[in-house]
């Protein structure tokens, strides 16, 4: 006990370890994720990137430059955008079209029977303010577009650029030649078709696509140079590689722990539930009570929480509590796992849920009630019933009407089915079976209509068996009681002319024979007939079997002798006590024995067996047959039935069935069994209590 005791609590010290290790590593990758997420706002595809040309930063740095030095190129200044300058004809016919619906459906002077042509004139003179309003919002669009755009560019410490479009010309640079932008160790150039962009790794990055998609848009006539200083460069390419070395340190230390909560968790997947030595027995615990649907609920809630209290500490720059608000919740969480984990092995993860026990007791409430109800209540049932389900399940309704339709057509087919096999069978096929499956009203009715059936052919099995029993007890008791008694006849009939004393006493001890042989063939017959109707004694009384058998044996001594047969007794307790009448059971037992000395094979032994079953006593006697036992167990049991078909021997063919009935009165049982040439009779009896 104390080994099994230090087993088990080894077991659950590893089993903590192992839990506090899953949760600490799943905690600690979550968290160096979102301080490099949230702190540091880095991007994981630094990991990716080789250079700072290549990266993403450049790239956003590079399009928002062109972008904004395209809408400058575009918009010129202030002045040519407060004059409309900015404004498109497709801009201006845009707004007016906005307007005109708007002066068809709530203007009362829009006259349906007027032209679209004579309502538009009407429209521009109604909405002439409100036409130059949405001019204005335009402009006042483009301006701030435009004023967007000009804190972009000045927002770039150490950007330099020039744009000319038509004449038109913007730069912050001291220098406007092209060599100048190209002596920088950056730079863009675009000049009508020529462009040229350095350092050429730039080509190479992924995301270049974005760069390109702006430098498409860019006019042949125009021209637009940028460049990058050596201090704005080098401060970037730092911050990069500061990135870079963060983002990787990071993945390598989110892969270990990921690898760590992996395998830990892989472990606790595989032993939870389990103690040792019980591999097959799943150990549930108060935990596991909770109902699943209740825990996977309750793991969304938590899950949800976190989220919460990730974006609540990141509104207050709060995140150094990141750890500590993440490990109980994932320490929570991985319990509630778990817990469905057991239940799947052992196999009650739907059957453990708050929404199945609802729905099975609800269906086996309703079920009960369609059960036991009669068919009126059920048909109310199917009636209520299936319009509740329709106007449940109205958005598949089409699937609703078709499974009713198929439970239907089964109940009209098993109702054919019972009667087609009520029709067969009233024409005289009473070996017919209706095959209805399942357990409800037709069911039943035809599990009930089979049973009628099976009755019936039993009862013409019997009659038919009852027939020929009595055709073979009155041809057996003729052909038994007819031998001596025309032996007796015979000899009489000699006797009344013989003069020769010696043959007379001869012929008187034939006659004395027959008689007596006619004598126990008529008391046997009276016997079978009266213990078959039930109709004797019984007496109960405790009695000691062991005893009697042995008393029985020593009176018979004579006849086990002259039979040269070797009784073998076995028994287990020297007292054995039984229920029973003691002169019906001898009578019994002295049947069995009569049987083997005419029939047991001469020299053989006999086997009496005494064996105490707890509730009762069985007694099994056994021997071999001196002739060939060619018929069943049944068949011997009839009355007049012997081992001999050739009806040489002196028994009746009644031993047997008194014996069965005797024993069948006294509330026991009396079975023979043939194995071979090996006769087997089994008495089992009920155990007198002991006072």
């Amino acid at each position: 006990m104390d080994i099994k005791w230090r087993r088990y609590s080894h077991s659950l010290v590893t089993k903590a370890i192992v839990f506090i290790i899953t949760v600490l590593c799943f905690t600690s990758a979550f968290t160096i994720f979102l301080n490099i997420a949230l702190v540091h706002r880095a991007d994981f595809d630094f990991f990716f990137e080789n250079s700072y040309y290549e990266g993403n930063d450049y790239r956003r740095d590079s399009s928002e430059i062109v972008e904004s030095l395209r809408k400058v190129q575009r918009y010129k200044s202030e002045q040519f955008i407060l004059t409309g300058g900015t404004l498109t004809e497709e801009e201006i016919q845009n707004e007016e079209s906005n307007l005109f619906r708007e002066f068809e459906y709530n203007s009362r002077s829009y006259n349906p029977n007027l032209t679209i042509e004579e309502n538009f004139k009407t429209f521009k003179e109604v909405y002439a303010d409100k036409i130059l309003q949405a001019k204005d919002n335009l402009i006042k669009n483009d301006l701030n577009d435009y004023h967007l755009a000009m804190q972009r560019l000045a927002n770039y410490q150490g950007l330099l650029y020039y744009a000319n479009s038509g004449g038109n010309e913007f730069t912050n640079s001291p220098d406007k030649a092209k060599n100048y932008f190209k002596s920088h160790p950056a730079y863009m150039i675009f000049d009508g078709s020529e462009q040229e962009i350095f350092p050429r790794e730039i080509n190479d990055s992924r995301d270049y696509y974005w760069v390109s998609a702006s430098i498409d848009q860019i006019g042949l006539q125009d021209i637009m140079y940028i460049a990058f200083t050596e201090d704005y460069l080098n401060s970037k390419i730092l911050e990069w590689k500061e990135n870079k070395l963060l983002i990787t340190n990071g993945l390598y230390q989110i892969t270990g722990f990921l690898l760590g909560f992996a395998a830990t968790f892989i472990y606790l997947l595989l032993v939870t539930g389990r103690k040792p030595n019980q591999d097959q027995e799943v150990q549930l615990n108060f935990i596991n009570r909770i109902y699943n649907d209740f825990n996977i609920g309750m793991c969304i809630v938590l899950i949800a929480l976190w989220v919460g209290a990730i974006d609540q500490l990141e509104n207050l720059k709060s995140y150094k509590l990141i750890f500590p608000i993440t490990l109980p919740i994932v320490a929570l969480v991985c319990v509630l796992v778990l817990s469905l984990v057991k239940h799947l092995k052992n196999r009650t993860f739907i059957k453990h849920t708050l929404t199945y026990s609802i729905f099975h007791k609800l269906f086996k409430f309703i079920n009960d009630i369609y059960n036991s109800g009669s068919m009126a209540v059920k048909v109310v049932l199917i009636v209520i019933g299936y319009p509740v389900i329709v106007a449940i399940t109205f958005f598949m309704f089409p699937i609703t009407l078709g499974v009713a339709t198929w439970l239907a057509f089964k109940k009209v087919k098993e109702f054919n089915a019972i009667k087609d096999g009520v029709k067969r069978v009233k024409d005289g096929d009473i070996h017919y079976t209706i095959n209805v499956a399942g357990e409800g009203e037709l069911a039943k009715l035809a599990a009930d209509i089979n049973s009628i059936t099976d009755g019936l052919y039993k009862a013409v099995e019997s009659e038919t068996k009852s027939e020929r029993l009595k055709a073979e007890l009155i041809t057996n008791v003729s052909h038994d009681i007819r031998t001596p008694l025309t032996s007796i006849i015979t000899y009489v009939d000699l006797l009344k002319q013989e003069k020769d004393q010696t043959k007379v006493e001869e012929y008187l001890e034939i006659i004395d024979q027959k008689s007596q042989r006619l004598k126990v063939l008529t008391e046997d017959l009276f016997e079978a007939a009266k213990a078959s109707s039930g109709t004797i004694l019984v007496n109960f009384d405790k009695i000691d079997l062991l005893s009697l058998i042995t008393q029985g044996l020593g009176e018979l001594d004579d006849k086990i002798q002259e039979s040269k047969l070797e009784f073998k007794l076995s028994h287990s307790n020297d007292k054995v006590y039984i229920k029973a009448d003691g002169k019906l059971l001898w009578r019994a037992i002295e049947n069995l024995l009569s049987n083997i000395f005419k029939y047991a094979l001469e020299g053989s032994r006999v086997y009496i067996d005494i064996i105490d079953t707890g509730t009762g006593v069985t007694l099994i006697i056994k021997n071999i047959s001196a002739y060939e036992l060619n018929i069943s167990s049944d068949e011997l049991m009839e009355r007049f039935k012997r081992g001999d078909e050739a009806r040489s021997s002196q028994g009746s063919g009644l031993g047997l069935s008194i014996a069965k009935s005797l024993m069948e009165v006294q509330k026991g049982s009396f079975n023979i069994e043939i194995d071979g040439d090996l006769f087997k009779a089994v008495i089992q009896m009920t155990k007198a209590e002991l006072n």
